[in-house]
């Protein structure tokens, strides 16, 4: 089943939390998953990855030296495609917004490409310290596990597939893709289901967590950034004039109001946060501009589109209110959307999802489903089959500038996790 309706997307919208392996796994899957990790390939693939332990180890530290800020993925990108060609790909490209896509054909003829990706941007501008630096066994550096750690799990199990002599049925792409964090807004994955064209029946992204994490849901969000205009002048020589600043008050105010009497109310969980405020140019000037970014979140699309209207609302009333307050001249304002991820849930019952289930319970990690804001937002929003895992290992300080990461036991099995789940849902060719 390549897509659910718009129905059945919704009526398991609502649902979040964690679930149990033992309720929620059907046999079938357990018993497909144990009989393909028992095939001797797959015991060759598995044992390849632990022995790639060091250089893996090494590819996470050259990709981690490569600093992709957002929307400055281009440098990494080409050491991502580089470590493809090298562990072996049928063939290899670089989409119009940045995503770089290894094919690995199936033998099957099928259509519909199982996708497997992990995301090539960091959260760090431009002229961040990215060296490695070592610490025992622990590695640390900005952007070393949030998502470099994913981009040398696929290339790991990239080339356990190719030593091992593992084909399977339906094509598999292999992507390190653009646009995750932040602003870039999930572009790589936008562009890749919405323009790109290719058939992508099915999504595994890897990003953050230990075993036992499994995204089947995205939790939406909307950001926008509110510009106010105004004259500008002198603070004791132009007093009265119409200020930005203080209208900027005065939407914060009324916004703040409204959204939490809305969130406080007997509704699934959404959210609002005024996150960055600017503009003005010294203490004794009225501003000829000001701005603030906004973000918004909700489990529910029903949700999200009401607290974006409550946002909308209350941004007009206040200019209006405050052009009307009896300021000489008035405020103009712009609203800027600048971010738009979709929600959505998958059902448990997906075999995506059952499969994903039955091989984390394989490693002896009980399956917690729920929701974040990664790259499946889009697959799933659309009904494709999506999960999210996560890369294992012990981690911490992530998006901050002492991040760290430590490839113990668990961080060889996050691999021999993501090409079990890829193997089955891809098919081993017998």
């Amino acid at each position: 089943m390549k897509q659910l309706t718009f129905g059945l997307i919704m009526a398991f919208g609502l649902l979040s939390g964690s679930i149990t392996a033992q309720e929620e796994i059907e046999k079938k899957y357990t018993k497909e998953v144990e009989r393909l990790a028992k095939k001797k390939k797959v015991k060759r693939a598995f044992e390849l990855i632990k022995a790639q332990k060091n250089q893996t180890t090494e590819d996470l530290i050259t990709l981690t030296e490569v600093l992709a800020p957002p929307f400055m993925e281009d440098e990494r990108g080409k050491v991502f495609a580089k470590m493809l060609k090298e562990a072996g790909v049928d063939s290899i490209w670089t989409d119009k917004v940045g995503n770089v896509i290894g094919l690995r054909k199936g033998t099957s003829g099928q259509s519909g490409y199982v996708g497997v990706d992990a995301h090539l941007d960091v959260v760090f501008p431009e002229g961040t310290d990215v060296t490695v630096k070592k610490v025992g066994d622990t590695l640390k550096a900005p952007g070393i596990g949030d998502d470099t750690r994913g981009l040398a799990m696929l290339i790991s199990m990239l080339k356990a597939m190719n030593k091992a002599d593992i084909k399977t049925e339906k094509d598999v792409l292999i992507v390190g893709s653009v646009g995750e964090e932040g602003l870039g807004d999930l572009r790589g994955m936008k562009y890749m289901f919405n323009e790109s064209g290719l058939d992508i029946d099915s999504w595994i992204a890897i990003d953050g967590g230990g075993l036992g994490r499994i995204s089947n849901a995205g939790l939406g969000s909307k950001r926008y950034k509110l510009l106010i205009k105004g004259q500008g002048g002198h603070s004791w020589g132009a007093f009265g004039l119409a200020n930005p600043h203080h209208a900027l008050g005065k939407a914060i105010a009324i916004f703040s109001k409204d959204a939490w009497a809305y969130t406080s109310g007997d509704i699934p969980k959404t959210s609002f946060n005024v996150g960055r405020i600017g503009g003005g140019t010294s203490v004794n000037s009225i501003p000829f501009e000001s701005w603030m970014e906004v973000d918004m979140r909700a489990i529910d699309p029903k949700n999200l589109d009401e607290i974006e209207s409550i946002f909308k609302a209350s941004v007009e009333k206040a200019i209006m209110e405050y052009n009307a307050s009896g300021v000489r001249g008035e405020v103009s304002y712009e609203l800027i959307k600048i971010g738009d991820r979709p929600s959505g849930e998958l059902p448990a019952s997906l075999p995506l999802i059952q499969r994903t289930m039955a091989a984390t319970k394989y490693f002896g990690k009980t399956p917690r489903l729920g929701r974040g804001s990664t790259n499946i937002n889009i697959p799933v929003s659309k009904g494709i089959p999506a999960v999210c895992i996560g890369r294992g290992g012990q981690g911490g300080g992530a998006h901050s500038l002492h991040e760290w990461y430590l490839n113990d036991e668990a961080g060889d099995e996050s691999i021999q996790l993501a090409l079990l789940i890829t193997l089955s849902q891809a098919g081993l060719n017998k």
